[in-house]
């Protein structure tokens, strides 16, 4: 096994905690990058070119009729092998995390449309099912097994929000293990079906599971009921017969407590279990061999590679398997606190060179990641932590399309750690939020003042009742310092004048006539 750093380029902060990596026929496609897509990239995707220790990207092309495939991050995905004519594999990906930290429970199949030397174009198609479809979730895995000629997708673990009737305030952005169900794809019927086995007695997140024909075996994994790393080896075979599949499961003994491990292929039958973490603060720095047969697994500790000290030191690590044994392993910079995109990336390869040959899989692996990109001032979750699939194969690229992120906005005022106000009171270095509908992110409400921008809820002194009003409504909120704008925007309500009865005039008593004589005897008396 051998380890080689590879150089730091100006997109890789894209390559956050939670991407994912896709290989169709040595094209290895990165997506799930961090916040939206580029203006350069409106998929979301990009080919990625690893020569001569530099790692450079382009946005990827797809055909007209693709549906938008958003930047996931922290899938659960898996290859399957295309038909005789296609001459190639597709890719199904279901679930994850959304740009707005939403959870998706929808179902992609993407594949390679059409390949020249210079481009390559891809077809992403949303596949629509019925019967028990899975709930929104992540760190979950997928596998595709055969029985009888037939072929189904098997999904299983991963954890998803609270679900909103059972939130509190104080308890608002709390995630829970999703059921130990197994479910069962058909995506020539489009139809899901799911099974309740008693040898599945929690909900695991961020296991693997490796599959080879008929069988699944899922080892390691993390529960947040139980806060436990399972050292259990489930095996899972499905009959798929002409009526209603059988499916059964069998602990075994030798599995390994480990969660986030990825697992790439070396050989026909043979794989190779590398990171994860064995506890809360603790990464795992052992490899291992597993050889898989069809009807038994063996798993044996092998020689690790020659870790770097910022390796072994580093609190988190993220990565892919890129295929054909080799791996995309990610740190935080020691510089972190102070420019939070900066990382270290490192290719492991962990096939001899005489070994390095074109390989057809005959099984598939599924590991799984985190949910944030955590501070390294904080203790280690397992919410934190990372995803995988692919090959490692550099492709040419024009040099000139190159995706250059410095010709991008700045992001900075986009994302969450921001001072949305005078008064703002957050800091970015805590990760308990005050309530919220993401996780591990304080609430925010979009202003309509100006072009429109992000507040804190907590720096508006909004409370969780006005915060879930303003949300589930169209109505339109302004911050305090638009709050005047929004009087000035506002129309006077027509005030209805009262109708006044008009007052009657005076009448005038009329002047007293006064004849001679008496006027004569009036005047006397008023001078003496």
């Amino acid at each position: 096994m051998s380890l080689q750093a590879v150089s730091a380029v100006s997109n890789s902060s894209l390559l956050q905690p939670g991407f994912s990596l896709l290989n169709f026929d040595g094209h290895v496609l990165f997506f799930g990058q961090k916040g939206w897509p580029k203006r350069s990239c409106p998929t979301g995707v990009f080919l990625l070119d690893i020569k001569q220790n530099e790692l450079k990207m382009k946005p990827a092309a797809f055909s007209k009729d693709s549906c938008y495939l958003p930047p996931l991050r922290y899938p659960a995905l898996c290859s399957l092998r295309g038909n005789a004519e296609s001459d190639g594999c597709q890719y199904i990906i279901h679930g994850g995390k959304t740009p707005n930290n939403d959870l998706s429970d929808k179902i992609y199949v993407m594949s390679l449309l059409s390949k020249t030397s210079k481009k390559a174009t891809f077809q992403c198609v949303e596949k629509d099912l019925g019967g028990d479809v899975p709930e929104a979730r992540y760190g979950h895995t997928i596998n595709v097994v055969r029985s009888r000629g037939r072929s189904v997708s098997v999904i299983f673990g991963g954890r998803a929000y609270t679900p909103l009737a059972q939130r509190t305030t104080d308890k608002w952005n709390s995630v829970v293990d999703c059921l130990p169900s197994v479910f069962l794809v058909d995506f020539e019927f489009g139809y899901c079906t799911s099974y309740v086995l008693p040898e599945l007695q929690d909900g695991l997140a961020f296991h693997v599971s490796v599959a080879r024909n008929d069988t699944i075996y899922i080892l390691g994994g993390h529960s947040l009921q139980n806060n436990t790393r399972s050292p259990s080896l489930y095996k899972l075979k499905i009959d798929l017969p002409l009526g209603s599949p059988l499916v059964t499961c069998t602990v075994l003994p030798g599995g390994i407590s480990v969660s986030s491990a990825i697992v790439t292929q070396t050989g026909d039958t043979e794989f190779v279990l590398v990171g994860g973490y064995q506890s809360d603060s603790q990464k795992r720095l052992v490899c291992n061999t597993i050889v898989l047969e069809d009807s038994k697994i063996e798993i044996m500790e092998r020689a690790s590679p020659e870790w770097t000290a910022d390796i072994k030191h580093c609190r988190i690590w993220f990565g892919c398997d890129m295929g054909k044994g080799s791996v995309l392993l990610g740190i935080p910079g020691a510089n972190k606190q102070l420019v939070s995109d900066a990382n270290y990336f490192y290719i492991l390869r962990c096939k001899g060179a005489e070994e390095d040959k074109e390989e057809e899989p005959s099984a598939q692996v599924c590991s799984q990641t985190s949910t944030e990109d955590p501070g390294d001032s904080t203790p280690f979750e397992d919410s934190e932590e990372f995803c995988f699939s692919a090959e490692a194969s550099s492709f040419d690229v024009d040099d000139s399309d190159v995706y250059n992120e410095d010709d991008e906005e700045d992001e900075s005022e986009t994302g969450y750690w921001i001072t949305c106000c005078a008064s703002c009171s957050m800091d970015i270095n805590t990760w308990v939020p005050f309530y919220s509908t993401e996780l591990n992110k304080p609430a925010m409400i979009l202003c309509s003042g100006g072009s429109g921008h992000r507040v804190h809820a907590q720096c508006m002194d909004l409370s969780e009742t006005m915060l879930l009003r303003l949300s589930e409504a169209n109505i339109k909120y302004f911050c305090n310092q638009h709050v005047d704008l929004n009087k000035g925007l506002q129309t006077p309500k027509k005030v209805m004048c009262l109708k006044k009865q008009p007052m009657k005039p005076l009448r005038k008593k009329p002047a007293m006539k006064l004849t001679t004589p008496a006027k004569k005897s009036f005047l006397r008396r008023l001078f003496d």
